[in-house]
């Protein structure tokens, strides 16, 4: 049975580059993925964008309302289509081999729950990344579902400041730290954001969590 991945990270804990290596993995050995993100991370538009610098463009992103394992059935049919029937019947028949989706926290917790039908109803295993907690220690609505209902669960880890391995993501605007806010703030020109292990992250909101 095809499984549900959730790999989580703080911020910067090379969440999209290890993305991007394990469909680089599967390519390599001649099977197809797709890949998915949420229409909400505009940052890279349609691209999986890594910090190191690395990056590739989406199959399809996915909408607020819409329901993932249409949309992937749909993408799933058009890749089929591509590689087979226009091909030719000399080549083996292509399916895709996985399903790989990043910023999983912004999806609802009824896409995730398709991400799960995906796996075990459909049989492509989802290797889906992202963070677990906002700036105020809150789960994302995604994330809390993932721990919930994903079949194996994958720390990717990264240090704070001060060396010790970071659990929190600390929001910056104009270069200071901020407790409060909405949910969803893409990176921008102003809004930044650092990961922080608990004891940094205590010192640096005065104690407060949520």
């Amino acid at each position: 049975m095809a499984k549900l991945y959730f790999r989580y990270g703080a911020m910067n804990s090379g969440k999209s580059t290890s993305l991007l290596q394990a469909a680089y993995n599967y390519e390599e050995r001649g099977q197809r993925v797709l890949i998915a993100k949420p229409r909400i991370d505009t940052k890279g538009a349609g691209q999986i964008a890594s910090r190191l610098g690395m990056s590739r463009a989406v199959d399809f992103l996915i909408e607020p309302g819409d329901r993932v394992r249409d949309v992937f059935a749909e993408n799933r049919a058009r890749l089929r289509h591509t590689h087979n029937e226009l091909a030719g019947l000399d080549r083996p028949p292509v399916d895709v081999a996985c399903l790989l989706v990043d910023e999983v926290q912004f999806l609802s917790a009824d896409q995730v729950d398709d991400l799960l039908r995906i796996a075990v109803m459909d049989g492509v295993p989802v290797l889906a990344y992202g963070i677990r907690t906002d700036f105020r220690t809150a789960a994302f609505p995604g994330s809390r579902r993932l721990l919930e209902i994903a079949h194996t669960l994958e720390e990717l880890k990264t240090i704070c400041r001060c060396g010790r391995k970071a659990v929190f993501n600390g929001r910056l605007l104009d270069g200071r730290f901020v407790f409060d806010g909405d949910q969803v703030a893409i990176d921008g020109v102003e809004v930044t954001y650092e990961s922080l292990c608990a004891e940094c992250y205590l010192r640096e909101s005065n104690g407060a969590l949520g």
